[in-house]
């Protein structure tokens, strides 16, 4: 009996240690930033960038994760990045009383020439 029991707290116990990784859309052009399309040939390819927002979990979440501040945390990495190409979207969490909940964008800058020029 006591070996049931045993194995039954150890199995609580590593279902409580879980976490989640997932992918949750691509897209091919993403931003949260004005862009003058109207002057598409002046942009160009950067360099790829990580953006993320997390929230804490102590017990419960202490807030909730936003994509978009994930997405502004990415473009605002790279001066005169105006908008990610190419890039996807993951969030991710882990809880066992104490851990965490986020969102991630990955992409590659979409650089307005002019903007670089300026700073």
């Amino acid at each position: 009996m006591r070996k049931i029991v045993l194995c039954c707290c150890i199995a609580v116990a590593l279902s409580g240690l879980t976490g989640c990784a997932q992918r949750l859309t691509d897209f091919t052009i993403i931003s949260s930033k004005n862009i003058d399309l109207s002057r598409g040939a002046d942009f160009s390819r950067g360099e790829r960038v990580v953006g993320e927002d997390t929230v804490a979990i102590v017990v419960f979440p202490l807030g909730v994760p936003n994509a978009k501040e994930a997405m502004d945390d990415a473009i605002e990495k790279v001066p005169g990045c105006v908008g990610l190409l190419d890039g996807v979207l993951e969030s991710e969490f882990f809880s066992f009383v104490f851990g965490y909940a986020k969102y991630r964008v990955k992409g590659t800058c979409l650089m307005d020439r002019q903007l670089v020029a300026k700073k």
